[in-house]
């Protein structure tokens, strides 16, 4: 198999969209819900 510089780009292109979507699906799946909006009201907490 011949690889040359645009293989890698597409195939590196590939991973790197691979590795978003993963990134979307963990911080929009419903399970880390409650700790994200744990999270969120630390600002607003008195200290």
């Amino acid at each position: 198999m011949d690889l040359d510089i645009n293989s890698l780009r597409i195939v590196a292109t590939l991973v790197c969209f691979a590795t978003f979507i993963g990134i979307l699906y963990w911080a929009y799946s419903g399970r880390n819900r409650a700790s994200f909006d744990e999270a969120a009201r630390i600002p607003f907490e008195q200290d």
